[in-house]
């Protein structure tokens, strides 16, 4: 047997050890207690597909303070965030009302249906989103203008799906005192978090190839960079076997970032790495300054400048609060749960993911976290370059990965994969009662065998119905979903629902306004060394 498929085996039965363990019904309803949501980003366009110049609409609120309608980077780029719900099909259903209740706000403006952008305008006319004269609100736009100055604005406005998953606070105890494992339940369950992490990392290459949407662009997306991709027609260029562009170094690249050494063996050692990028002085921001003609134009000249800058296909997180770092949250309570960012919007769905595929999401995200997952740097390199191999060339015949060493089929490790995911698959499906999560792998499965069912295949054939035109496909889609959404108004009790979140979002902001006192400087200042590393100790 050779050690691939000795360790496969091996890595089968804790697998499966950790899946009995969960199938006694005295423990596994812990499976249906976890949460999940999602975070959908999306542009406002023009009805000819243009970005919209249009100021963030008043009657959605203030994006600074209302708990689902916000703003990403630009002014257009609006994101829908739901509630944690144990069934995500609750969050999903939470998803559909906030995008037709935004569209019962829109007037004639669109929400573009691809993760990659509408055509946009030069880039001084792309308007950075504003959040108030508050100090924070200002802060999350100052730090928006440091983006700008570091990667230019088009790349910021690429919109994705974030999704976030957590397992029961429950379910940690018992995984622990199976594995007769030492240290508190927090630092166990942080551990075990980055488990997860570690395994997604390994695997989420499959995540491109069954869900990547985005194998075409705008040509006018990438100015005057250079690049190696192919012209589909006059306005569009693309690679012929290419699951997720969005996902590739045309996405959000970043020489800066590609020197990053980012620690994922352990909650300590990631947040002092990242703690190190966003300390650790890099010459050319800091030949930029912070400042020019008195207005801030970035937070700081470091490598990052706050932990969000760092990009990720996915993050530890913790629920903070206002004001709050990322990373000291981290430090001071521990991984609350994971937000997996690498998502192609899926252009089929008018709010940008099916239950279907959030279904598949659980399955795989429990096998990341109960298949074992060994700290070997090494790996490190080759799970990369997998992943950048299956956004570039994920549906070409006969593509080969690279597993502990030897090359492997993609087909032949997706095919493995899916069959070890089908143990998570049929856990859930039996505390749930239903058959939804086989029904949802049955259907990944079948783009393992065909791959003209992916997404990436299915957009080249529907572009190709419009002339093989990425913004006339993009443009029919935001249509089409308009259509849709806009035919199915709210209750009177849901749209009164919303206008109430709408009024106190805007009072809360202007509580903020009123109520904030120092300068902005030393707001900054205060904000940027927030973060006690010896919180972890």
């Amino acid at each position: 047997m050779r050690h691939e498929d000795r360790e496969m085996n091996q890595l089968s039965t804790l697998l499966n050890r950790r899946a009995a363990l969960l199938a006694d019904p005295a423990h596994g309803a812990m499976l249906l207690d976890g949460l999940r949501g999602i975070e959908r980003e999306t542009l406002r366009v023009d009805r000819q597909g243009r970005l919209a110049k249009t100021a963030h609409p008043a009657s959605l609120g203030a994006p600074l303070t209302h708990p689902h309608i916000t703003t990403d980077y630009a002014e257009a780029l609006l994101e829908f965030v739901t509630s944690a719900e144990p069934d995500i099909a609750t969050a999903l259903d939470e998803l559909d009302e906030v995008h037709r209740f935004v569209y019962g706000k829109l007037g004639e403006e669109l929400l573009w249906s691809q993760s990659m952008p509408c055509e946009l305008p030069p880039e001084p006319e792309i308007a950075i989103a504003a959040y108030g004269s508050s100090h924070i609100g200002m802060l999350k736009h100052v730090y928006r203008r440091g983006l700008a100055l570091r990667y230019g604005k088009a790349m910021q406005c690429i919109a994705g799906i974030h999704y976030n998953y957590s397992l029961s606070e429950k379910l940690w105890p018992l995984l622990q005192e199976d594995q007769h494992a030492g240290g508190s339940a927090r630092d166990f369950q942080s551990a075990s978090y980055f488990a997860l992490i570690r395994n997604f990392r390994r695997y989420s290459w499959l995540l491109m190839y069954l869900f990547g949407a985005s194998p075409a662009l705008s040509a006018c997306f990438l100015r005057d960079r250079a690049h190696q991709l192919e012209t589909l027609s006059a306005d569009t260029l693309y690679l012929p076997y290419a699951t997720s562009l969005r996902m590739s170094d045309l996405g959000y690249q970043s020489n800066a970032q590609a020197s990053l050494s980012v620690q994922f063996d352990n909650v300590d050692n990631y947040i002092r790495s990242l703690h190190q990028a966003v300390s650790l002085p890099y010459p050319p921001y800091a030949e930029i300054g912070t400042r020019h003609d008195g207005q801030w134009v970035q937070l700081n000249t470091n490598l990052l400048q706050i932990e969000n800058e760092y990009y990720s296909t996915i993050r530890p997180k913790r629920v903070i609060g206002v004001g709050e770092r990322a990373l000291g949250a981290l430090a001071a309570r521990g991984v609350q749960y994971v937000e997996v960012r690498c998502l192609d919007v899926d252009p089929f769905e008018p709010v940008g993911i099916s239950l279907q595929t959030s279904r598949f999401m659980d399955a795989f995200l429990l096998f990341c976290a109960l298949e074992d997952s060994p700290q070997s740097p090494d790996r490190g390199v080759a799970d990369t370059d997998n992943f950048a191999s299956v956004v570039t060339q994920g549906r070409r015949p006969g593509l080969t990965l690279q597993r502990d060493g030897a090359a492997i089929g993609l087909q032949t490790w997706a095919g493995q994969l899916l069959e070890q995911i089908g143990l998570t698959a049929a856990l859930l499906d039996a505390h749930a009662g239903t058959a939804d999560h086989a029904d949802a792998l049955a259907a990944q499965s079948a783009k393992i065998d065909d791959v003209r069912l992916t997404p990436s295949s299915q957009v080249l054939e529907a572009m190709n119905e419009c002339g093989n035109s990425f913004s006339a496909f993009g443009l029919r889609q935001s249509l089409a979903h308009a259509a849709h959404l806009r035919a199915r108004p709210l209750s009177a009790q849901k749209q009164a629902m919303f206008e109430e979140a709408v009024r106190v979002s805007i009072e809360a902001r202007q509580a903020l306004e009123a109520s904030q006192s120092g300068d902005f400087d030393a707001f900054v200042e205060a904000y940027l060394h927030s973060v006690r590393l010896d919180a972890t100790a």
